[in-house]
């Protein structure tokens, strides 16, 4: 299993902000790979609102106690003092994102953005951008530079606008086995993003054009299928830096990038840091933490 998570002032503690409108308490990730099963269960919920999303795999939650499963694709909203309850189980790949957050407004912001008072799931489709917000706080968090509060406010703030933008989007009628084939296709590139990838060949192999094919993957994923790559790529690059030893040119090798110049251009381009000085902001970040 796969977490990294950040708190405010390193603490799990869930509390109620009353002097911002929005305010961001705690976010953080899960990847399951051996864990078999992974529950939450919180009876009396907490004091807070949580933002889940699904980014892989699927979860299974309850609502009013009857179990919902919610696959890929779709975000899960708990407010304060509703009764959390939900499982991750390891055969299923999930890969979840997550955020807390209070404040004296929120319930007039979650209107304004379309999400109402009922809801619980949003389908807000598979989106890197959804990914990158989230890693974008989870670091903004752990390191605590200048105005990083005010920050994780316009990090959250932005995903209320893309999750609006989503929500206006009139919905295209779906052909149910043209989403099945593009769920499989980010299946295959997810489990395969660190070999060399033909998106002509996917194509060609599964008879179908290559216009077509992007076309589609783009209408289910809102990338393309060489921008998921290269996005699966940096981002786990990302998680080898934080989690592992390995030299920036063994990480290169591990993500699929022969040349670890390229690779390291590619990363700044993402990130704004190459990857050495990211691991080096790790390191000054962890020194400077209270023991």
């Amino acid at each position: 299993m796969y977490t990294n998570s950040a708190y405010w002032h390193q603490s799990r503690v869930d509390f109620k902000d009353k002097k911002h409108s929005l305010f961001v308490g705690s976010c953080g990730t899960y990847r399951l790979y051996t864990v078999k099963k992974l529950p939450t269960h919180r009876p009396r919920g907490r004091v807070d609102y949580q933002l889940l999303y699904i980014a892989s795999g699927k979860a299974h939650f309850y609502f009013n106690g009857k179990e919902q499963i919610v696959s890929a694709g779709n975000m899960v909203l708990y407010r304060p003092k509703e009764e959390q309850r939900y499982y991750y189980y390891g055969a299923e790949h999930p890969e979840v994102y997550w955020v807390h957050f209070t404040g004296n407004n929120v319930k007039n912001i979650l209107r304004k953005y379309g999400i109402a008072d009922d809801v619980h799931v949003i389908c807000s489709g598979i989106s890197m951008e959804y990914k990158q917000l989230y890693q974008n706080m989870i670091q903004e968090l752990q390191l605590k530079q200048e105005d990083y509060e005010e920050l994780l406010v316009n990090y959250l703030r932005q995903l209320f606008i893309l999750i609006h933008r989503q929500l206006l989007t009139k919905p295209r009628k779906k052909n149910p086995m043209i989403m099945d084939d593009m769920a499989q296709a980010v299946e295959y590139f997810r489990a395969h993003y660190n070999k060399p990838v033909s998106i002509e060949d996917y194509a060609a192999s599964h008879n179908i054009s290559v216009s077509w094919f992007i076309q589609n993957f783009k209408q289910y994923t809102n990338t393309t299928p060489a921008q998921y790559v290269q996005l699966l790529r940096t981002t786990n690059a990302k998680s080898l830096l934080e989690t592992t030893n390995y030299n920036v040119s063994e990480i290169s090798n591990l993500v699929g990038y022969e040349n670890p110049l390229y690779f390291s251009r590619f990363f700044k381009k993402q990130f704004g840091v190459s990857p050495s000085q990211f691991r080096k902001q790790l390191l000054i970040n962890e020194e400077i933490q209270p023991k």
